[in-house]
């Protein structure tokens, strides 16, 4: 094959274990064979709508079969895969539609409504009318060798950033495919995996981190359109789930059930947890309960893996980050750029073949983040005598709520439009739900009033339900230096 991409996966796979299943969704089963198949009609029939190399497709529902045939078909075609976050509101998917150029956005039945708001030049819905499925009857069940590259632009995914508006994170088929290979040296994968996926796909550590290293064993990927704890168990028991990933909510959520200490979870080899910092007690629980509990850290921009704690030093190094993944390079920098002593705070900074691209469209942002051949992370670590990180905070105000992402400064922009706020800085607060929520602290204008509960129902239809503050807190004046910055420690210190 000319396709050295991951589009051209399902087709290898097919080769060589044609009659095993490699997705189950809504409770039907997908061989190999039928699934490369399908990929293969689905690229032929999304050429015949105009798809050509480079152009940007998006994709909008939970997880299901229709996301990842997507994926691998415009992987066929070099052509480039949007996931969209469901989770937001219409105008931030509108933004990203725009800046990414993506003219084709595939929706599944669950966010029929939301594409119904959304402009863009032609949408097909993976409906009960079928047309998704007439879409891939219409295509030829020919392959497609189109030449493509490792360094080929494979997905652009979104991630928030600081100015409060999301950057596209560019990755190539290298950066997923070099990904994989550092998963399977750190995880025991077997060609026997049975794997829950209810995290969502449009995060990169569902994506990268399970489905895609389990289709290149061989394995079967259950694909669930939301995480349930009863659902979870229910599955884990009847389909002997192997492995898993979560974030820590979800992990929490799981040890909190009645089911904790009777259900069966023998079945279970591996647990993967990352997209927030794991709580050292939560890791103890699922330890004592005899589970390989494995954390890492990473990021979008690294495809995610950088740093991962493998199953023999789960227990003796619980509450790190663990070491750098095989094919990855990691350290921790001062200021000044020397590498920090065991002990000392510094910046994490990556540098392997699944680092990103770069920012879509965003040279700056790309060189302020990629200098001298080094991603840096903008997070702070601290390493032991033996090379072990803990991820101590971060150099971002970035809040982590149930493994999403929230940034600060696009909260502060929606309130800022409130008629009744003169100013305001949103910072993180603990909870026990979530790990982390949104507090917003305000200024009211002179003369002006307005009660939390206003503050936070002013949010509705503006942002994403996970990132509107779950706090509000009314203050005279916000503490700033001698140059008007908003000093957030401060605010940390005394509202937090």
């Amino acid at each position: 094959m000319r396709n050295q991409g991951i589009g051209s996966w399902p087709r290898r796979r097919a080769r060589m274990t044609p009659k095993k299943v490699a997705l189950t969704c809504d409770g039907r089963d997908f061989t190999y064979a039928e699934l490369a198949e399908r990929v293969d009609r689905l690229a032929n029939a999304l050429r015949g709508l105009g798809v050509r190399r480079g152009d940007r497709v998006a994709y909008l529902g939970a997880n299901h079969n229709s996301l990842a045939e997507t994926l691998f078909a415009l992987g066929l075609l070099g052509a480039v895969f949007v996931p969209l976050n469901h989770r937001l509101t219409a105008p931030e998917l509108q933004y990203i539609l725009e800046d990414s150029g993506a003219e084709l956005l595939v929706c599944g039945r669950s966010h029929r409504h939301m594409a119904e708001q959304l402009k863009v030049k032609r949408t097909v819905v993976d409906d009960e009318g079928g047309e998704y499925e007439k879409l891939i009857a219409s295509g030829a069940p020919e392959p497609i060798d189109e030449e493509v590259s490792l360094g080929d632009l494979c997905l652009i995914m979104y991630t928030s950033g600081t100015t409060g508006r999301p950057k596209g994170a560019m990755l190539s088929h290298g950066n997923l495919t070099w990904n994989t290979y550092n998963l399977m040296v750190d995880v025991d994968l077997t060609s026997s995996e049975v794997t829950l996926i209810s995290a969502p796909l449009f995060h990169i550590a569902a994506l990268a981190q399970t489905l895609l290293p389990t289709l290149i064993k061989g394995g079967r990927s259950i694909l669930e359109a939301s995480f349930d704890v009863d659902r979870t168990y229910d599955l884990i028991e009847s389909e002997r789930v192997t492995i898993m990933f979560g974030v820590p909510a979800m992990f929490n959520f799981i040890a909190q059930s009645p089911r904790w200490e009777t259900a069966d979870l023998s079945s279970l080899r591996n647990l993967l947890c990352g997209g927030a910092p794991v709580p050292e007690p939560l890791i103890r629980r699922y330890q004592e309960r005899g589970l390989t509990f494995l954390q890492g850290y990473g990021m979008t921009e690294t495809s995610p893996g950088a740093l991962f704690l493998s199953a023999e030093d789960s227990v003796r190094k619980a509450g790190t980050a663990g070491v750098p993944c095989f094919f990855t390079d990691v350290r921790v920098v001062t200021a000044d750029g020397r590498d920090a002593a065991p002990g000392e705070p510094g910046e994490v900074i990556v540098q392997g073949p699944n680092v990103m691209l770069g920012y879509w469209n965003r040279p700056e942002a790309t060189a302020e983040a990629l200098r001298d051949g080094w991603f840096h992370s903008g997070d702070i670590a601290i390493k032991d005598e033996e090379g072990y990180a803990r991820i101590a905070d971060r150099l971002k105000d970035m809040i982590i709520s149930g493994g999403e992402n929230i940034y600060p400064a696009e909260v502060e922009e929606v309130l800022y439009g409130h008629p009744a706020v003169a100013e305001c800085a949103v910072i993180g607060v603990p909870d026990e739900r979530w790990g982390e929520v949104g507090k917003a602290i305000v200024v009211l204008r002179p003369g002006m009033s307005a009660t939390a509960e206003e503050i936070i129902k002013f949010f509705d239809g503006r942002l994403a339900r996970y990132k509107i503050p779950k706090h509000v807190e009314f203050v005279d004046a916000l503490p700033r230096n001698g140059s008007g910055k908003i000093l957030k420690h401060v605010l940390r210190e005394r509202h937090g």
